[in-house]
């Protein structure tokens, strides 16, 4: 691969995060990583309408930030956990964790111990696919 102008490789990961960018309709509010935690990660927040938020609690094992308002419920998780996942609907997926239409912050429900505030991406996936009826896209059939 050679390099573009200015010297930098762009591989598919950067034309990923490039077209993911383009997708962001308007302005949107990042939801903050407490104080006191860091994400070595970058966040990603994966949303579902607040009715699906206290099925999908007890079916994780650790839980991370979840932020809430009246109508959802956003799960802190590493950047890129949508990578080869199907998130089920109606739950949404948003990169840097920058949820449009908001008019503030919803307020932070659940904080982890310890330093980092991400909920693991494949518990949280399989909790909202059974709260949704949705079979995981790796155990759907496979048509030719």
């Amino acid at each position: 691969m050679s390099p573009a102008p200015g010297g930098r490789v762009l591989n598919l990961d950067t034309l990923l995060r490039v077209r993911r960018g383009l997708r962001t309709p308007g302005p949107a509010l990042r939801l903050p990583v407490p104080e006191g935690m860091t994400a070595p990660l970058g966040c990603d927040a994966v949303a579902v309408p607040a009715a699906l938020g206290p099925l999908v609690m007890p079916r994780l094992p650790r839980v991370g930030c979840v932020y809430a308002d009246e109508t959802h419920w956003w799960w802190l998780v590493p950047s890129d956990s949508d990578h080869a996942l199907e998130w089920p609907a109606p739950s949404r997926y948003v990169t840097g964790a920058a949820v449009p239409d908001l008019p503030e912050i919803p307020d932070l429900i659940h904080r982890p111990d310890g330093t980092l505030p991400y909920t693991p991406p494949i518990p949280l996936y399989l909790a909202l696919c059974r709260a949704t009826g949705t079979a995981p896209s790796w155990s759907r059939p496979v048509s030719a």
